[in-house]
């Protein structure tokens, strides 16, 4: 869990880094090799999209690049932003590091002048390498053999440190003691070596902390002695419970409370629904009825057009996002970003009101209907009794199993569709 936090968080940043920060100026460059010879200054903050960039010269700005290799052996005065295959900084970046990639080297000569966060299978430091600020990584492995100004703070199966961090270890690594390939051999195209890194950690008698040492293992580890400034603190690791297999008997009695609890839940939104917008209701249902087969049709693709909607959403605010970003008009970008995530939430929220609720009583109420008047009663044209009986027969029937789904989906698929063209011949009228 922890891994995954850490390289999600990486991506994170670095996505929200590219696509919403504003620049002043910038400058794009694409094609399938990109370089920028050592007496090239850029003075502007520079966008690359290519096969492979090696950077020799002096960006005054940002560097943002998207492809599967970047060397980066000149400076970089601003931030440095990569999603890539493979990462080489030989070096100097005045600021932040934002990296998402397979692998990542860190030469020698390398400075970055703040934080470096790494989200991707392999970080390597080299020993001579400088991080003015705090270093996160998360991913496969890790072996730090540079200096660390700040605090490490990694989350992998592996890590390996050589160095010297000025502040506080935090690693929270893998402890199997089964033998897994290198991560180097699943790895193809990178124009460096990947160290192998055992699991769990490993800390070097040369290796200094300036704070302290927190790390995840079953038990102590044999620290080196001197190497620990501060406190040392062992954390148990996480143990995911085993989970037994229930019994024929137990399968049983848990679908029967799942089912339970669906008929109680859709009753009680039923007789709500029912109370408050009786024709409302009654109108979907008699649209199924009268128009079986369009509804069918109709309620596909409403069910579409919906994932489609979301789609258009969300190009629609990153491009205006982006778009505001780039003229500097941060706080519109800022507010873009906000009311792009409220309409997602608010169509994804009424979407599952609408397929786990509404359209269920109201096929209910239709299938209660049918029900009675199969039988010539006549509760047929009662306001509540139809919708709860049919309500408890289309419980059962997406309950069931193996065929559960599919009597779900035609069910979404009608009532959608009723819905569809209710709001269509709706707007007809109001037209007219």
């Amino acid at each position: 869990m922890r891994t995954k936090f850490f390289t999600s968080l990486a991506l994170l940043f670095l996505l929200a880094a590219t696509l919403v920060t504003p620049a002043l100026a910038f400058e794009n460059r694409e094609g399938d090799k990109i370089v920028i010879g050592a007496d090239e200054v850029v003075k502007d903050d520079l966008y690359i999209f290519a096969e492979e960039a090696i950077v020799d010269g002096t960006v005054q700005g940002d560097l943002i690049f998207f492809g599967r290799a970047l060397t980066l052996n000149g400076t970089v005065e601003g931030d440095l932003m990569v999603a890539a295959q493979a990462i080489a900084i030989n070096g100097t970046v005045k600021d932040d590091v934002r990296i998402g990639g397979a692998a990542m080297l860190v030469g020698e000569q390398a400075a970055v002048g703040d934080d470096l966060l790494f989200g991707g299978a392999s970080l390597e430091t080299k020993p001579g390498s400088k991080i003015g600020g705090d270093l996160a990584l998360g991913g496969a492995q890790g072996l730090v053999s540079g200096d660390v100004a700040g605090n490490l703070m990694v989350g992998a199966s592996g890590l390996e440190l050589r160095g010297v961090v000025g502040g506080d270890v935090k690693a929270y690594v893998e402890n199997s003691e089964e033998d897994a390939p290198p991560v180097g051999m699943y790895l193809q195209q990178i124009p460096f070596a990947v160290p192998a890194v055992p699991a769990g950690l490993t800390i070097a008698p040369n290796a200094k902390i300036g704070g302290q040492l927190e790390y995840t293992a079953t038990e102590d580890l044999p620290i080196p002695a001197g190497v620990v400034g501060g406190n040392i603190k062992r954390i148990m690791p996480e143990v995911a419970e085993k989970i037994e297999e229930q019994t024929t008997v137990q399968k049983v009695g848990q679908w029967f409370l799942d089912l339970l609890r669906r008929i109680v839940t859709l009753v009680l939104i039923g007789l709500l629904l029912v109370w408050l917008f009786p024709a409302f209701v009654l109108n979907l249902g008699e649209k199924v009825r009268e128009q079986t087969w369009p509804s069918l049709g109709w309620g596909v693709v409403a069910y579409a057009a919906f994932f489609f909607v979301l789609l258009l959403v969300l190009i629609v605010t990153i491009l205006v996002a982006s778009v505001l970003g780039l003229f500097t008009l941060e706080g519109l970008s800022t507010a873009m970003v906000f009311i792009g995530i409220l309409a997602l939430f608010a169509l994804i929220l009424a979407f599952v009101l609408v397929t786990s609720y509404l359209v269920m009583v109201v096929m209910g109420q239709l299938l209660g209907r049918f029900t009675f008047r199969a039988f010539k009663s006549g509760l047929a044209e009662h306001r509540v009794w139809p919708m709860v009986v049919g309500v408890l027969l289309v419980a059962i029937l997406i309950s069931l199993p193996f065929v559960g789904w599919l009597f779900k989906f035609l069910i979404i698929f009608f009532g959608l569709g009723a819905l569809w063209l209710w709001g269509r011949e709706r707007r007809v009228r109001q037209a007219a």
